[in-house]
């Protein structure tokens, strides 16, 4: 899976934990970028794409996320499922 592909898929996550269809995912986005993005909202996004992409990540990979094209390099590293 190719980034753009995973970007469309990570939005509509977004879009559903954040319940804002407004937001627009670019690389250099970070939660202080997006209302509402707080450390529950965080766990709850990083459970969502799990299961959205079919894979697991570690604390450690997750916390050492600091944007979101950080999150979708480990996304595409960790080869997420088809579907």
């Amino acid at each position: 899976m190719k980034s753009p592909e995973i970007y469309l898929r990570l939005t509509k996550v977004f879009h559903d934990v954040f319940d804002d269809s407004q937001i627009i995912l670019s690389a250099t986005l970070t939660a202080s970028d997006v209302d509402g993005w707080d450390s529950l909202n965080h766990v709850r996004l990083v459970l969502a794409v799990q299961k959205a992409f079919g894979i697991k990540f570690s604390a450690s990979e997750v916390g050492k996320l600091s944007n979101v094209g950080e999150f979708v390099q480990l996304i595409e590293a960790k080869g997420p499922k088809q579907g």
